[in-house]
Parts: structure tokens; C-alpha cells; sequence
């Protein structure tokens, strides 16, 4: 990894924003939530965040069963996986899937929401095209977040998977970018289809060999320069 070179970063304020705030002002297409308060969404509108900051999160059906009861009838519960941030400036919208359903939640106090329809975007030509190069920065992104997840080992998977979501959103604090959004090992491990346990672990591997550290509020930081080296041997 090498952090010598300006970020590239995921957030690009879009132009007009101003006009867009006032259009939603007058229509009461704003809104402002709280920590950890569950956005209201709908397929097939749009959604930009005017400050703080979304986090998506992915909820599947899956079947448990009882090893002590093989007779007994799968239990179905539901699994949820950490899917990424949405920040100031960027766009984002709710797909639905039969085997899949999304949730946006206010990662941070304070988070305010602008929510349209598609057809609205024909209003602001200029806005319309720089929603869709939004759009499409982020398919990237998540493209190189799949490839990371493919990874063999756990250590690699993480340390990828946090390299990723500091180039996308970090901001530089001295030698160093931080990530300016708090993340649990929970939500952390869900996200790379890992354990708390073993992400604390290995985060405490991470911060041994100089990779990571952690600052005030729990925010992780990673040098500027760091390492070529991969992480050493381990298999998960």
C-alpha cells in the first residue's frame, strides 16, 4: 500500500447543490435523522445526502438448524452484512430483490436526506449527468470491494477492505488519513464475512506491525506511507 498520493476520493460535491437544497426546502423533500435512525426508502426514487453520513445495510433469509434436533424444522432467521457509506454529496437508491433487502441507516447525527423522483432529474441537465457519473464511480468502487472480498485469508480480506474505505472517505490528520466514521468490529465483519472475535484479533495484528492504529472516538487511521509488505502468514 502507499498513501504517498492524494486520495482518490469516492465524494464529489455535485455543483448545484444550493438549487437543489432550496427546491427540496419548499417541497419538504428534506429530512434530518438521527444516529442509527432507520432512513424511510422506497425502490425506484432517488436519494442524496445533503450532510452526514448513510450507512447500508443488507438483510438475507437464511435457515438455521437445530444439531441437537435433526427432526425439527429449519428456523428461518436473517443475516445482515455492513454494505458501505454513502457521504455528503453522493447519491444513492434502494434496489429491492427477492433474497435481498436493503436498509439505509443515519451512521452519524445529524445526517439530512434530499429524496426525488428520476423524472425530476430532467429539471437540472447538468445535475442529472453528474448523478450518473456518481453512479458509476461507485459501481467501480464496489467492484474492487468484491475483489478484495475474494481473498483467502481473513487478514487480507480486512486489510483490504479497510484500505479501500480509507481511500474512499478518509480525511488527512498529519501523517496520516483517518477514517472519519466509526465502525464496531461487528459491523466490520460482517462485512468480510468474518467474526467480531476474529477481527479484533487481527485488528490488534494490524496495529502490531505499524498498518492501522486507532484514535480518539474508535476511528481507525492508516499511515501515508505504509508498508509494502503484506501482513504476515496466517490462515483463517
Amino acid at each position: 500500500m502507499n498513501f504517498s498520493t492524494q486520495l482518490s476520493k469516492a465524494s464529489r460535491p455535485l455543483s448545484s447543490w444550493q438549487k437543489i437544497l432550496e427546491w427540496a426546502q419548499l417541497r419538504y423533500r428534506v429530512r434530518t435523522f438521527s444516529k442509527d435512525e432507520q432512513i424511510p426508502t422506497r425502490s425506484g426514487l432517488l436519494y442524496l445526502v445533503e450532510s452526514g453520513a448513510i450507512r447500508l445495510v443488507g438483510t438475507s433469509p437464511i435457515k438455521a438448524v437445530n444439531i441437537n434436533d435433526e427432526s425439527e424444522e429449519p428456523q428461518e432467521t436473517t443475516e445482515e452484512a455492513f454494505l458501505g457509506f454513502v457521504s455528503p454529496g453522493e447519491p444513492f437508491e434502494i434496489v429491492t430483490h427477492f433474497c435481498v433487502s436493503i436498509q439505509a441507516y443515519a451512521h452519524v447525527d445529524r445526517t439530512s436526506v434530499i429524496w426525488m423522483y428520476w423524472h425530476e432529474l430532467d429539471n437540472w441537465a447538468n445535475f442529472r449527468g453528474e448523478v450518473f457519473e456518481a453512479f458509476r464511480y461507485q459501481q467501480q468502487r464496489k467492484l474492487l470491494w468484491l475483489t478484495s472480498l475474494g481473498q483467502r485469508r481473513t487478514i487480507d480480506r480486512l486489510l483490504s477492505f479497510l484500505t479501500l474505505l480509507i481511500e474512499e472517505y478518509g480525511e488527512p490528520k498529519e501523517q496520516s488519513y483517518y477514517l472519519p466514521y466509526p465502525l464496531t468490529h461487528s459491523q466490520i465483519g460482517s462485512a468480510i464475512g468474518s467474526t467480531r472475535v476474529t477481527v479484533t484479533r487481527l485488528m490488534g495484528k494490524l496495529r502490531q506491525q505499524g498498518l492501522i492504529s486507532i484514535e480518539e472516538d474508535n476511528l481507525i487511521c492508516m499511515p501515508k506511507t505504509a508498508a509494502d509488505s503484506s501482513p504476515e502468514s496466517e490462515v483463517e
